[in-house]
């Protein structure tokens, strides 16, 4: 990455609910919903959705961290999705909506076991949280159709009845990182 421009993989569910947020963001310059953390290369959406290919739904960041710190993505990340639900997202069942923490090197992975590991202490959450947090394996874009789904569909009966909650949910509380 140029100028200074960082990465984050997360998974937390559907990739549409947290593409939509982080495309909210100040200093998220990019996002980009696909797959990791599975044995199959170039998986596409239908093999994914068998639940053999061993892939997440996930996004790709590209943040600046002189606005938004890695720190502060992971806190967003905690509060649009539950990490204490073992593969699935409220009605989305399967390892695809696990909740994982793909890092990228050594800093990251600190931060984010440090997060985890105060989270965990403080009780913020009534059980346990399962969030895996592991080095990131390949990603693999999604395909186009899947690329700013909420911001094309923002009608369509799964954005309006889990998307749009969920950024509704992060602009209420992270009101001083919306663009």
């Amino acid at each position: 990455m140029s100028d200074g421009v960082q990465q984050a993989i997360l998974g937390g569910g559907c990739f549409w609910c947290l593409e939509a947020v982080y495309q909210q963001v100040k200093g998220v310059e990019r996002v980009v919903s696909g797959y990791a953390g599975g044995h199959v290369p170039n998986p596409d959406y239908e093999t994914v959705c068998t639940e053999t290919t061993g892939h997440a739904e996930v996004v790709q960041l590209q943040f600046d961290p002189r606005i938004v710190s890695y720190r502060q993505i992971l806190e967003i990340f905690f509060v649009i999705h539950d990490p204490t639900t073992l593969n699935y997202q409220g009605n989305d069942v399967g390892a695809r909506y696990r909740s994982v923490i793909f890092t990228l090197d050594d800093e990251q992975m600190h931060v984010a076991k440090e997060l985890v590991s105060e989270l965990s202490q403080g009780k913020h959450f009534s059980r346990p949280l399962v969030t895996e947090i592991k080095a990131a394996p390949t990603f693999y874009p999604a395909e186009d159709y899947h690329q700013n789904y909420f911001q094309t569909h923002p009608f369509q009966g799964y954005c309006m009845a889990v998307v749009g909650p969920k950024v509704s949910k992060f602009k209420k509380t992270f009101q001083m990182l919306i663009r």
